[in-house]
């Protein structure tokens, strides 16, 4: 199919600055607007999980930002999410967990995701990480390649 949705970049230079808010504001904004929109973050790393009807978990941001566009929340918002644990995390793609982390296939994942959005809405309302590699050091499981960025 292709794909008819305008997509805007909510990024940030850290966590907790605001960015998510900032997302569930500007999605309400073209929703009252007309606009068939939708929040999409590829990955985030949240211990705030939000439990859909069929067991499948996302980040409760986008569940919120979900709300925000009139809709049900769905995976598709938020195909990756690393929920902390102790020494490590819990990586949940597409809703569900997986046994371990796999970059290319989560990369794989939130892409395919994205697409679906796209089709499906006029605007996608995309937020970014914003984290660093210092505001990362207390997040053990942030995938790092050899120590680059």
């Amino acid at each position: 199919m292709e794909q008819n949705a305008k997509t805007l970049m909510v990024l940030g230079t850290a966590s907790g600055v605001g960015k998510s808010t900032l997302v569930i504001g500007l999605c309400r904004l073209l929703r009252r607007r007309g606009l068939r929109v939708a929040p999409f973050k590829a990955q985030n790393i949240s211990d705030n999980a939000h439990l859909l009807p069929d067991g499948r978990r996302m980040a409760r941001s986008q569940a919120i930002a979900a709300a925000a566009c009139g809709l049900d929340p769905e995976p598709d918002m938020n195909p990756v999410l690393l929920i902390p644990r102790h020494g490590g995390c819990e990586a949940v793609v597409d809703g569900a967990a997986v046994p371990r982390f796999d970059r290319d296939a989560c990369r794989a994942a939130a892409r395919r995701a994205y697409d679906r959005l796209a089709e499906r809405f006029e605007a996608v309302v995309a937020e970014g990480a914003g984290l660093s590699p210092r505001s990362t050091a207390r997040w053990p499981c942030w995938p790092r390649r050899n120590g680059r960025w």
